[in-house]
């Protein structure tokens, strides 16, 4: 993999969770993938996120997997960082995954914690096995609703001294707001913070020293100019914007599947995917949350 400036790799700001599109009959839309990339790039993202829970990572196979990767990191071209979910039940799988993400040119890897591992050293040990699997930056994903593991803040501490890796944090804990002061408290502040839960506490996450956002929200432009106004010390416009589109992002982050299904529909409805399939299992999208969905984005006028 060439490498870039350091600068051009450092995470920061609207990094994308990106969607895995699906054709109607549940395939990996590739063609759909490559315009959706295209629409971020627009949108002005500052990197994008593979294979989260809003991209169905755990509803592919290990070659779909690679497909995403493979496609993602040839149509971004270098414009942003590349980030991949790399989270897994066991160790071992978790490591291989991130060394095949490094060989299909990731700029970084996503890892939450093995589903229910509630033993702090066990923790410890995993991201330290994980994190020695490649040199690429490591993001910690906090996301206890469907990991099961709540990560205390002196854990985080106890990773980045045991890591040196371990780079950057995505936390979906909630109350993430105070969860952002507790861990750069923990960690005096080694970690580079990025916000969840749909962007819904983004400016006050941004207030607390946060760096960005990790979410998949289908507007990511209205979370870009958030992030760019609120660095440029304008942080009563960025206020401004991000009070305006908290109704929508507030509907749209519901959680599970449902929550990917509703942006999956916004999406399509954008002209970003053909199809907004999710794979099953899966509640599909009803008439009446479509037609709330187009009332709210005309209400907002976005």
């Amino acid at each position: 993999m060439t490498s870039a400036t350091p600068d051009k790799k450092r995470l920061h700001g609207m990094c994308v969770i990106s969607l895995t599109p699906f054709t109607a009959e549940g395939e990996v839309d590739t063609v759909s993938l490559r315009t959706l990339l295209d629409f971020y790039l627009h949108a002005g993202v500052h990197g994008v996120t593979l294979l989260g829970i809003m991209g169905e990572a755990n509803k592919l196979t290990e070659r779909e997997r690679d497909i995403v990767i493979e496609t993602a990191v040839a149509q971004i071209a270098g414009k942003v960082p590349v980030v991949v979910g790399c989270t897994a039940a066991g160790t071992h799988q978790a490591r291989m995954f991130v060394r095949h993400a490094a060989a299909l040119g990731a700029d970084a890897v996503m890892v939450a914690p093995p589903p229910k591992l509630q033993n702090p050293a066990l923790l410890v040990e995993h991201y330290t096995a994980v994190g020695d699997a490649s040199d690429l930056p490591l993001v910690i994903q906090d996301e206890p609703v469907t990991s099961g593991v709540v990560m205390a803040p002196t854990v985080f501490a106890q990773i980045a001294d045991a890591v040196p890796t371990a780079r950057y944090v995505k936390i979906e804990d909630t109350p993430t707001i105070m969860k952002v002061t507790a861990i750069r408290t923990a960690t005096n502040d080694r970690l580079g913070l990025f916000g969840g839960l749909g962007g819904m506490y983004f400016y006050e996450e941004l207030d607390r020293g946060a760096i960005g956002i990790m979410t998949g929200f289908a507007y990511p432009e209205l979370l870009v100019q958030v992030y760019e106004r609120f660095s440029a010390g304008d942080h009563a416009r960025a206020r401004e914007l991000f009070y305006h589109g908290l109704p929508l992002v507030r509907y749209e982050a519901q959680l599970g599947v449902t929550g990917v299904a509703i942006r999956k529909q916004v999406y399509q409805m954008r002209g970003a995917i053909a199809s907004a399939f999710v794979r099953p299992p899966a509640p599909g999208v009803d008439a009446k949350t479509l037609a709330e969905l187009r009332d709210l984005v005309d209400f907002l006028q976005l």
